[in-house]
C-alpha cells in the first residue's frame, strides 16, 4: 500500500490529542486551539480533535495536520459514527478524518465499509479507530490511511489512572501482521517512556492526549499520589 505524503510525515512522530469533556472551564474553541498552538511550540507533528467548533479553530491556529472527529452520544459508535458527521468534519477543515471502525451497530444503520467507500471516492484521508486486531484487519483490508489502537481499552480517557498503559500486545501483534503500514498507538500513553516503548513496538506515530493536555486528570494523579498512605514517621 502505498502511504500519502502526510501520513508519511507522522512517522516518528508524536501526535497530541487535544479535547476537553463537557463541563470543563477549557471547552471552549478558543481555549483548544490556543493549547493546540501551545502543542505545535512543543514539537507536536499533528493535532487530533473533536467537534466542528474546535477543528475549524484549531485549523486556524496551527500550521500541522489537523485529525478531526465528531462525537455524537456516549455509548457504541459514537465516533464520527456516519458519513454525515465525515463530511462536516473534512468542511471544518480536518485533513484526516477518524472514524470508529469497529463492527458495532452505527445509528444510521449502515456498516463501516458503507461509511468508508464514499469517504475513500472524495480523496478523504481515514483513520480507523480500532478495539481488536479483528478491527485492525478490517481496517488493513479497506484501505484506511492511518489505523489506530484508540480504543483497545474499551474504556473514556477521563476514566483512565496513571499506572494503566498502552495496549502494547495489540500493538505488538498487529505491527507483526502489518510492517510497514502506519499502526498508530493510542490511548493510555501516560509518559515518555511509555510513548518511547510504543515506537519500539512498531508504532508509525503515537497518540497522547490526557497526559499532555487535560490538567484536571493531571491534577488528580498528583493529589492522589500525595494522598497514599506513606510509611509511619
Amino acid at each position: 500500500m502505498s502511504v500519502h505524503p502526510l501520513i508519511e510525515s507522522l512517522k516518528g512522530k508524536l501526535v497530541v490529542s487535544v479535547q476537553a469533556y463537557p463541563g470543563e472551564p477549557l471547552r471552549t474553541p478558543e481555549h483548544m486551539a490556543a493549547m493546540s498552538r501551545a502543542c505545535e511550540l512543543g514539537g507536536a507533528a499533528a493535532i487530533r480533535c473533536q467537534g466542528l467548533s474546535d477543528i475549524a479553530a484549531i485549523k486556524g491556529r496551527v500550521e500541522i495536520p489537523v485529525i478531526g472527529l465528531w462525537k455524537d452520544g456516549h455509548e457504541g459508535v459514537y465516533i464520527t459514527p456516519t458519513l454525515r458527521h465525515a463530511r462536516a468534519c473534512v468542511a471544518a477543515g480536518a485533513d484526516i478524518v477518524a472514524i470508529d471502525a469497529t463492527d458495532r451497530p452505527r445509528p444510521d444503520g449502515k456498516t463501516v465499509e458503507d461509511t468508508v467507500r464514499p469517504l475513500q471516492q472524495e480523496g478523504v484521508l481515514l483513520m480507523a479507530d480500532c478495539m481488536t486486531i479483528e478491527d485492525i484487519r478490517r481496517a488493513v483490508d479497506m484501505g484506511f490511511d492511518l489505523v489506530s489502537t484508540t480504543l483497545s481499552h474499551n474504556k473514556p480517557a477521563i476514566e483512565t489512572t496513571l499506572d494503566e498503559g498502552p495496549d502494547l500486545p495489540l500493538l505488538r501483534q498487529a505491527t507483526s501482521e502489518f510492517p510497514g503500514l502506519p499502526i498508530i498507538c493510542e490511548g493510555h500513553v501516560h509518559t515518555p517512556a511509555e510513548a518511547r516503548s510504543a515506537i519500539d513496538a512498531g508504532a508509525w506515530a503515537v497518540v497522547v492526549g490526557t497526559a499532555i493536555t487535560h490538567p484536571t486528570s493531571l491534577t488528580s494523579w498528583f493529589k492522589a499520589a500525595l494522598e497514599e498512605q506513606g510509611p509511619q514517621r
